[in-house]
């Protein structure tokens, strides 16, 4: 299917456009896919005069077997003790990746953060990061960077040492939605300026005016949701004899 592997079918088609003349494009418009794959696919398998399909699948079968056989080790799970299944937090995890991302986290970052929450200790360092998730120091530092700006984890450094950890506790999401409520405020004091400058009368001034009011309830819905989850907490923390005389 397109954007999917090439199939025998797709290399069959390859070989007879490439007997009949055509070019990469022509080729590639028969097929549904970029030029570039046709290019890339015919260059890696013996060239415009000795491309063959079946050759080429096989060939194909052969560099993935070897791919699989040469891949390291899959890490353990985190935290994978306490009698945990390993192979079932490894499936929670990614699972979890899949929904923060499609919540509209990036996917590093998404990865890093579930990484993170699946550790008992919440804490870990760069190098266990990369070590983990199997990426480059870059893109941890990235990502990190970037959940460290919407609060979603905190850097700590390691005790007698130069290198950083990165922390995450149970409050992640209360810090995660008060960098919410922030931009919130910051889009509520910019629609009222819009609805001003534009005139509450205009189309466009109306609509940063409704924007404006919409942006307002959220912001006091966000404010009363986080009073009453201190006032749980307090509650909690209290124990059940804090009413008691």
């Amino acid at each position: 299917m397109p954007g999917g592997r090439l199939t025998s079918e797709d290399r069959q088609c390859i070989a007879t456009g490439l007997a009949e003349g055509l070019g990469y494009a022509e080729i590639g418009r028969r097929l549904g896919r970029p030029a570039s794959t046709v290019m890339r696919e015919v260059a890696r398998n013996g060239g415009p005069d000795g491309y063959g399909a079946n050759r080429a699948h096989e060939a194909t079968r052969q560099r993935a077997r070897r791919r699989r056989q040469e891949r390291p080790p899959e890490p353990p799970a985190a935290d994978s003790g306490h009698g945990r299944d390993p192979q079932a937090v490894r499936d929670f995890t990614e699972s979890f990746t899949a929904l923060v991302e499609q919540q509209g986290l990036p996917r590093m970052m998404a990865r890093v953060l579930a990484c993170l929450l699946t550790t008992d200790s919440g804490t870990l360092t760069a190098a266990e990061l990369v070590q983990r998730l199997r990426v480059s120091p870059a893109s941890v530092s990235h990502a990190v960077t970037f959940l460290e700006q919407q609060g979603m984890l905190q850097r700590e450094r390691v005790p007698g040492g130069r290198r950083e950890r990165y922390v995450i506790d149970d409050e992640v999401w209360i810090r995660s939605t008060l960098a919410a409520l922030q931009m919130n405020e910051a889009l509520v004091d910019a629609s009222q300026r819009g609805a001003e400058i534009l005139g509450a009368t205009t189309p466009a001034g109306a609509r940063f005016e409704s924007s404006a009011a919409f942006l307002l309830l959220v912001s006091e819905s966000l404010r009363q949701v986080m009073d009453q989850w201190r006032q749980n907490v307090a509650t909690r923390s209290a124990g059940p004899d804090s009413s008691s005389p």
